[in-house]
């Protein structure tokens, strides 16, 4: 039996995928501007568990250099200049204490973390956005947490590429000095595919 494909059956169609539609269109808004990032926390974990918010794994077709020329302070106080990690694969998750949607997806990079932490040619860098008077704090979150991964704060100035309007913001740079991938908000790391795209690079 053919259905009559007029005006009356478009309507209806679409009255019953409207609100779908509107959800995507603006799930889409908020990721690609990175708004997405003052979602609440609740909604942000629960958007992790869909698999929606995964990381992408797959490198831009023009890679932006990165800009090594900065300092770093580790929890214990030690400056570290960030040219010592050129040559190696850099997971660089810019956050703060304060910043919700970074703590939702913090567990998912710790877990990402442990399973490539062996691998002498990738680095993880979580660098605390936090105002340098709140370094206690900083050092007091960490501890609290029991993250495995490790935990900076700038020492310094910061190159522009790293003055990101929004947090979280993360970038893996290649061996190369390439930043091969940048995601702003709420995502999930902890995927077989994303492991891949770290360990591949």
């Amino acid at each position: 039996m053919k259905i009559p494909f007029n005006t009356s059956t478009i309507y209806a169609i679409w009255r019953h995928l409207r609100p779908w539609a509107v959800f995507a269109i603006v799930f889409v808004v908020l990721r690609l501007t990175g708004a997405l990032s003052g979602v609440s926390y609740i909604t942000s974990s629960a958007l992790m568990k869909t698999g929606v918010l995964d990381a992408a794994a797959a490198p831009p077709a023009v890679a932006k250099t990165f800009d090594y020329d900065f300092n770093i302070k580790d929890l214990e106080g030690h400056v570290i200049d960030f040219n010592q990690f050129k040559g190696k694969t850099i997971f660089l998750n810019m956050w703060a204490t304060w910043c919700g949607p970074c703590r939702v997806e913090m567990p998912s990079i710790d877990e990402l973390y442990k399973k490539v932490k062996d691998n002498d040619k990738i680095v993880f860098v979580m660098l605390s956005l936090d105002n340098s008077e709140n370094f206690t704090k900083v050092v007091k979150f960490a501890k609290d947490k029991g993250y495995a991964f490790p935990v900076y704060v700038p020492s310094g100035n910061l190159p522009r590429q790293l003055q990101v309007p929004t947090i979280p913001t993360t970038l893996v740079i290649s061996g190369d000095g390439k930043i091969v991938s940048k995601e702003t908000g709420t995502t999930n790391y902890d995927t077989p595919r994303f492991k891949k795209f770290l360990e591949d690079l």
